[in-house]
């Protein structure tokens, strides 16, 4: 298939759209469904992300992708019970059976309210088991390179039958330059193919310079997931998994503060006061995590035990109190930090170590490196300077 027509472009009055191949043959089956401009934007983005992290860490990836940048990526680890309950899948049978089941539990749990009609990719074939977990929640499609017979008949009666799955050549390499065009002009430049992988991490620029190969990976996670986020970006990663991703923001300190923000929400959602929340059993998943959010974020509504709750609990939620919500955040640690830029002020660390932060991998450059190099080294935090600008638009 050379061409491929779509409903409407970025929005409904764009028509008529389509997307094509230039030279040869699209990469891409449509194997159910119409994805739409935006859902092949993710898509292909996405099929970037999660090659690259299998390529580099050697383990499958999954990625759940919103408005061309990532809520979440991570590799296949087994989950804990309580990273179970946290990701909602403590009820799929065989789940650490299936590292590419895990690699999107995992995903989808970095920020369950930013993955609501997310787009999926993986890096290897979908299984069953990850079609279950799929099949439950909002999403509007998936891109993999393969799909199993049970996997794509249950992902086929999502939706009405009308969920988007795409299988995508993984032996797929483009050509060397990639173009665009903005207002009637047309910009040109080598694809972003610069690797990210452990020979970024050779220069400590602080006193701690030995680190853990699970730091190790967690930073080149963060790196790559930031290769395909829109900038500027900032990611914190643990556990093999993003826990928060700042993206698209003017300042740095805002992508920093966004992305610590999200991760103590997803350290939160593993508080005794969060996973023992009295859900009714009809509450729907996507209502819960809004509760949960409200909940955490003291934002009021029914999730604070305001007006309401009755539609969602089976008795009135105790609001955590700030002793509670500040002695568990204080117990998050082990955290790795990617930036796709340089931190241009130390106001960056003081944030990032409010997060549990304690490795960095940034490109360095700023004026105020000294600056930043201090403030790390006071907070006993590892930082490498990747010597890799990694901005994406």
């Amino acid at each position: 298939m050379k061409e491929l027509t779509l409903k409407y472009g970025c929005n409904p009055h764009q028509k008529p759209a389509r997307i094509y191949a230039e030279a040869g043959e699209l990469p891409i089956t449509v194997l159910n469904g119409q994805p739409g401009y935006i859902n092949f934007l993710d898509a292909l983005n996405a099929w970037q992300l999660v090659r690259e992290i299998k390529e580099s860490l050697g383990l499958p990836a999954a990625t759940s992708f919103k408005h061309v940048s990532p809520a979440g990526a991570a590799v296949g680890l087994p989950l804990s019970e309580i990273d179970q309950i946290a990701c909602a899948v403590d009820d799929i049978a065989g789940l650490n059976d299936s590292p590419v089941a895990c690699a999107y539990a995992r995903a989808r749990g970095t920020d369950r309210m930013s993955s609501f009609g997310d787009f999926i990719a993986l890096s290897d074939v979908c299984d069953a088991t990850t079609a279950r977990i799929i099949k439950r929640e909002v999403s509007d499609g998936i891109l993999a390179p393969g799909y199993t017979a049970e996997a794509l008949e249950i992902l086929k009666t999502k939706r009405n039958g009308n969920y988007a799955v795409i299988q995508i050549d993984e032996d797929y390499a483009p050509e060397g330059m990639e173009r665009k065009q903005v207002f009637g002009v047309t910009f040109e430049q080598p694809r972003n193919t610069a690797k990210i992988d452990h020979s970024l991490l050779q220069n400590p620029v602080t006193a701690i310079t030995e680190v853990s190969e699970a730091a190790k990976r967690d930073m080149i996670l963060a790196l790559i997931t930031l290769k395909y986020t829109q900038s500027n970006s900032v990611c914190f990663a643990a556990n093999g998994q993003t826990i928060g991703v700042g993206a698209g923001q003017q300042s740095r300190i805002h992508c920093t503060r966004l992305a610590g923000e999200k991760a103590d929400i997803w350290w939160l959602r593993r508080s005794a006061q969060v996973l023992d929340l009295p859900f009714l059993p009809e509450v729907k998943r996507p209502e819960r995590d809004n509760m949960i959010d409200q909940y955490i974020g003291s934002r009021g509504g029914p999730g604070c035990g305001e007006t309401g709750w009755e539609a969602y609990f089976s008795q009135k939620p105790v609001p955590m109190t700030q002793e509670q919500r500040a002695n568990h955040l204080a117990s998050l640690s082990g955290v790795s930090l990617g930036s796709d830029a340089f931190f241009p002020f130390d106001d960056n660390i003081e944030r990032a170590h409010q997060s549990g932060v304690q490795f960095i991998a940034q490109p360095g450059g700023s004026v105020r490196d000294v600056d930043v190099i201090a403030a790390c080294d006071r907070y006993k935090i590892a930082m490498f300077f990747t010597g890799m600008r990694l901005f994406h638009h």
